[in-house]
């Protein structure tokens, strides 16, 4: 897959992440997903890496948000804005789930996307919380 494919299937898990937040809550993210890509044009070369990034959220719903609280100071998760709170989950997951994508490449790629989908403070924000993720999880680097 392309460095660009990749970053499409970012959006589109964000996209899809927020939709499910939206949504009544009678599907899990996967389920969401798979349902809202039945009736939606996406390329296939998008969709493999985007339901992996979702499948990762959903596994781990529970310890990416506590990663979150403990490092987004002052912040509970549910108080974060739905995109920021989604863009962190995903950066997380390729940070500490996900194999074969550089950390930096996950942060940056995370930054992107809030500079692109949230407010004015959210690549700060985004970057603050995922580089203090990634300081614990390769401390050597």
């Amino acid at each position: 897959m392309t460095v660009n494919a990749r970053s499409r299937a970012r959006s589109w898990a964000l996209n899809l992440l927020y939709g499910w937040e939206l949504s009544d809550g009678s599907l899990g993210p996967t389920d969401f997903a798979e349902e809202a890509l039945a009736h939606r044009t996406i390329a296939a070369r998008y969709r493999p890496y985007a339901l992996q990034l979702i499948g990762a959220v959903e596994k781990d719903l529970a310890a990416v948000d506590r990663i979150i609280s403990d490092y987004a100071a002052n912040w509970r998760v549910e108080r974060i804005g739905v995109i920021d709170r989604n863009i962190l989950r995903i950066g997380i997951v390729e940070l500490r789930v996900l194999e074969g994508v550089p950390p930096r490449v996950a942060i940056h790629e995370a930054v992107r996307l809030a500079t692109r989908y949230g407010g004015a403070e959210s690549p700060r924000f985004v970057n603050g919380v995922l580089d203090a993720v990634y300081r614990e999880v390769a401390p050597t680097e």
